[in-house]
């Protein structure tokens, strides 16, 4: 297990990190900020993941918060962008970043768009021909990379929870509400909430799991919500009401809220005047996100 080492020390037993490669490493608020590549079995090619070491991880196991990142991003994004290190390492939180999708795996079409294929798995596991043996991003963050974490790093596995930006909120809604019980919390920015409605949503689902519109609900928030049966779950939502994609009908808030309210799942919908859908929104609101999951996740 790498125990939160410095940047500079080696690790004490390379034969411990299951052909983990460290590709960076930057000291940051006392802790570690670090990227590794590893050889995904669920995706069938190298991926990259950011994972924040706080202090704290040098003498104990601490839980551990999944961000899933947007359309277009890598595992760069949060972690160069976001400026969650300080609120992170006050709290005693991991944080693991991974990539978005999949990448260099020679389909034809997945560089064609920057809204399907490279940079947009959509954290769904895909059922067509072309993409179903490399694009399930969705067992990805459930399954492949938590072990990872688990058996690598100095994390309590039974403390998890989860949060994410548009497309990557999308996945920390479906990932949560999927799996009562696994994620202590949740909570996004502008997530794209009820992608069966929006153009986003209708292009990868038709892409990824075919024209039946029946199928895509296993992966549409609003929906699972309905029929959600699991531990309560506290919500918190961030959205700009200066977004565009919010006013281009992308993201569809009003839908999941609605979904919620009937259901009596407690949500919070903060809509913040003035803000966009960049990573200045994200970056503004994002201490609040990591206090959210730190009272859930000290308890």
């Amino acid at each position: 297990m790498i125990k939160g080492q410095s940047c500079s020390e080696e690790l004490e037993n390379s034969a411990e990190i299951m052909a983990l490669k460290e590709i960076s490493c930057n000291k940051c608020f006392g802790g570690s900020q670090k990227v590794f590549e590893h050889d995904s079995v669920e995706l069938k090619c190298k991926m990259k993941f950011g994972i924040y070491l706080p202090p704290k991880a040098e003498t104990e196991k601490c839980p551990v918060l999944y961000w899933l990142s947007g359309l277009t991003c890598t595992e760069q994004n949060f972690i160069t962008k976001s400026g969650f290190h300080q609120a992170a390492a006050e709290h005693g939180l991991v944080v693991v970043a991974p990539d978005t999708s999949p990448r260099g795996c020679n389909i034809k079409g997945e560089d064609d768009s920057w809204d399907f294929g490279t940079g947009a798995g959509f954290y769904v596991d895909a059922t067509e021909d072309l993409w179903k043996n490399n694009y399930r991003m969705y067992s990805y963050i459930k399954d492949e990379l938590p072990n990872l974490i688990n058996a690598n790093f100095p994390v309590d596995s039974g403390r998890m929870s989860i949060s994410g930006h548009s497309m990557g909120g999308h996945g920390a809604l479906i990932l949560a509400l999927k799996n009562p019980g696994k994620y202590k919390s949740v909570s996004a920015f502008a997530p794209i909430c009820n992608p069966i409605q929006c153009p986003w949503g209708k292009k990868a689902f038709s892409g990824y799991l075919g024209s039946n519109v029946k199928d895509w609900e296993a992966y549409d928030a609003t929906y699972i919500v309905k029929s959600y049966q699991g531990s309560p779950l506290d919500i918190l939502i961030d959205q700009g009401k200066d977004d565009q994609f919010l006013l281009a009908g992308q993201l569809l808030p009003d839908n999941f809220i609605a979904a919620c309210t009937e259901q009596k799942i407690p949500v919070v919908l903060r809509l913040q005047k003035g803000y966009d859908h960049s990573y200045y929104f994200i970056a503004t609101f994002i201490s609040d996100h990591i206090r959210h999951h730190a009272k859930y996740l000290s308890a």
